[in-house]
């Protein structure tokens, strides 16, 4: 299973793509990886399609326990390549072996979980009303409601967790529970891994006497392969974390089909922190240390990372400064996940650094022997000048964050109002700020998907409660979530049934509940 080949997984069969070649390459050292990876094209997207389409009409009949025991099996496969997997891993994407560790572990843990939501049974949404023959004016009919799998959903591997958002991460792991086989589009930079979980995964699919179409992961650029598979019309949704650019380029494909499909797209995000007076004086110190520990977290380059601070112009806040500065200071540089991500990091420094209205406050140790180099910068500048610059709040993907001196009471209103839609929004605040806090809440909620209160947004809990999503920008269609057990709702729609025979009902709509699950019974939760 862990004998990399180069080759795509198209089914149950592996197929060496012949519009062009690519290897991985080690972020730290800069040297080419083996093996050679052949890159596919429409070819294969329509076979991996086609597959999939087959598959679904079967996969989607599949028994909530049958996907379940699926899920357990992909989890049970990772873990025993674990070594192997973890080694490839860090040599790819330069991530420390903790946090590839962990990293497998959350991939693991999400895939049983949504086998728990399976189990469980309330993803089915089954609503039960009565017939009412004698309702005036008009009688009721019985009617009976459960959701369904869309289909065929599009996959696009995230370069910052090469497991945990990319071949068998959340995406992935809450379509196939959905019922919907999945088509993995991997990224670039890590290719071997996402071929051994790939193979993790299509073992998986055999020793669950499944459809071979159920799973397929393709290698290609992403302006072709990448475009071919959304607009092909087996096709129903997306699923994407990667760059706004990449993002809205999907979703106008898919927009532009003859049928559109839903594209659920996780693209930016600055995530801004806000620093309350009264949280500030007391523990304005503490504040900067732990702000610098959040924004270097994977070396900047998480989704969550705080890329904005926003704090009253204070002693106080030149205390915050000062720790901040320290701990920036001391932080060591690390290799970036890519070449290319490296690059555009640099660009959006030398943005900052080159801002009339920007001051660079601290930078990070540098490793010239790093060929992906990462190094830690914080910079400062006023409320009038982010107001007055939208750029400003444009993402530096990477460890660098922007602390913004709010110079005026008045000013914090119109910084939220201007700030683009988010993952999330975090508050620091004691006890003297909760009337601040109270008026600020309401107006966060309009901007973010997640709100943090004395704590710092990187680390995102996967579990019943949690939303890993937010207004466009920050996401494609901000209803939804990636991470959480809701993040299976994008990829299932509702399907009514009016007097429905008997002896038709699908499993879960009958009259005596044989699957245990609960509910809606008359306007009534009910097992």
């Amino acid at each position: 299973m862990t004998d990399l080949t180069g080759e795509m997984l198209i089914g149950a069969t592996s197929v060496f793509g012949d519009t062009g070649t690519f290897r991985a390459r080690n972020p730290r050292t800069g040297e080419d990886l083996e093996p050679v990876y052949g890159l596919g094209g429409s070819t294969e997207v329509r076979k991996a399609s086609a597959l999939a389409w087959d598959a679904f009409a079967t996969y989607r009949e599949t028994s909530g326990e049958r996907r379940a025991a699926f899920l357990d099996r992909i989890a049970a496969n990772l873990e025993a390549v674990a070594e192997v997997l973890v080694a490839r891993v860090i040599t790819e994407t330069g991530i420390a072996e903790p946090r590839v560790r962990g990293e497998l572990a959350r991939t693991a843990n999400q895939l049983r979980l949504f086998g728990k939501v399976l189990r469980e049974g309330s993803w089915i949404g089954a609503r039960i009303e009565p017939p009412l023959p004698d309702r005036e004016p008009l009688p009721r009919p019985d009617l009976r409601q459960r959701k369904i799998p869309l289909g065929p959903v599009a996959v696009f591997g995230a370069s910052n967790f090469p497991l945990a958002f990319s071949v068998a991460g959340g995406d992935t792991a809450s379509a196939l529970a959905a019922g919907c086989p999945v088509i993995v589009k991997a990224h670039g930079s890590h290719p071997g891994t996402s071929e051994i979980v790939g193979r993790a995964v299509q073992a998986a699919v055999r020793e669950s006497g499944l459809p071979e179409g159920v799973f397929s992961l393709l290698h290609g650029s992403g302006t072709h392969l990448g475009t071919a598979l959304v607009a092909d019309p087996h096709v129903r949704a997306v699923g994407f974390t990667g760059s706004r650019s990449g993002g809205l380029a999907l979703a106008a494909t898919a927009a532009a089909r003859a049928v559109p499909i839903p594209v659920y797209a996780e693209m930016s995000s600055v995530n801004p922190v806000f620093l309350l007076p009264g949280a500030l004086s007391e523990r304005a110190d503490a504040l900067g240390t732990a702000f610098v520990a959040s924004l270097t977290t994977g070396v900047g380059q998480l989704c969550t990372s705080p890329g904005l601070v926003f704090a009253f112009d204070s002693p106080a806040l030149e205390t915050f400064l000062g720790s901040a500065a320290r701990s920036v200071q001391n932080s060591q540089a690390a290799p970036m996940l890519s070449p290319g991500i490296c690059s555009a990091y640099a660009e959006g420094v030398r943005r900052y650094a080159s801002h009339a209205d920007v001051t660079e406050v601290a930078a990070g140790a540098r490793d010239e022997t790093i060929a992906a180099e990462g190094v830690t910068h914080l910079f400062t500048t006023t409320a009038s000048a982010f107001l007055a610059d939208p750029a400003l709040q444009e993402e530096v993907f990477g460890a660098t964050s922007l602390v913004v001196r709010i110079e005026d009471a008045s000013q914090l209103a119109l910084i939220v109002q201007a700030l683009e839609g988010q993952l999330t929004a975090t508050v620091h605040a004691a006890g003297a700020d909760l009337d601040l806090a109270r008026q600020l809440l309401p107006e966060l909620e309009l901007k973010v998907g997640r709100i943090v209160f004395n704590g710092w947004p990187t680390g995102v809990d996967v579990g019943q409660a949690m939303v890993h999503g937010g207004p466009f920008p920050s996401t494609y269609d901000g209803r939804s979530t990636s991470v959480g057990t809701l993040a299976i709702e994008r990829f299932l729609r509702p399907v009514a049934y009016q007097d429905l025979p008997a002896e038709l009902r699908p499993a879960g709509l009958d009259d005596d509940n044989e699957l245990g699950i609960f509910r809606q019974v008359d306007g009534q939760y009910t097992r």
